[in-house]
């Protein structure tokens, strides 16, 4: 048997993934969410479909059931949160997720750590952007910082959307 090599086992993904995008805050609108705006700009540029896109206030219980009725969506197959990331008291969103996740990429968290560190220096330690499987699907929790999501999407995200797919559905 032939090993593929990493190219040839992430060529074997989807290249075009449906997303629904949710921003968590209490005062973004939609003319106002440069966040959720970038993230939907950056899937469009790489072929990927925007299944849908909403803004729910930071609670968790309303993040949590946006979140699981997009997981039992069968049009959707990524979910990307953006904002509630934080440490205050507000922020819910890494409780509302990361309590849906059935296997986590820890390795997400990390890297953006990593490379967030690299721009923002020590203030990368209080970010609690997460990833992982649930119901069969990716979901990823951004920050609500446009620089961050542009980190995010762009050096970890959309490398690897349609690996993370093709991997999450075996």
């Amino acid at each position: 048997m032939t090993r593929m090599s990493q190219a040839e086992h992430k060529a074997q993904g989807p290249q075009s993934i449906r997303c629904f995008v949710i921003t968590v805050s209490d005062s973004r609108t939609e003319e106002t969410d440069r966040s959720g705006a970038a993230i939907i700009d950056l899937l469009n540029s790489y072929g990927h479909i925007v299944a849908g896109r909403t803004i729910v206030r930071d609670e968790a219980v309303l993040v949590r059931d946006t979140v699981e009725r997009q997981l039992a969506n069968p049009d959707v197959q990524v979910v990307i949160t953006t904002g509630g990331t934080g440490i205050t008291s507000r922020d819910s969103t890494y409780e509302a997720v990361s309590a849906l996740l059935q296997k986590r990429l820890d390795g997400f968290g990390e890297l953006f750590r990593m490379l967030s560190y690299e721009e923002i220096g020590s203030a990368a330690m209080m970010s609690r952007a997460c990833a992982g499987l649930a119901s069969g699907k990716i979901v990823v929790s951004l920050p609500g910082s446009e620089s961050a999501v542009r980190l995010a999407m762009g050096r970890l995200l959309i490398p690897e959307l349609g690996h993370l797919v093709q991997q999450g559905s075996l």
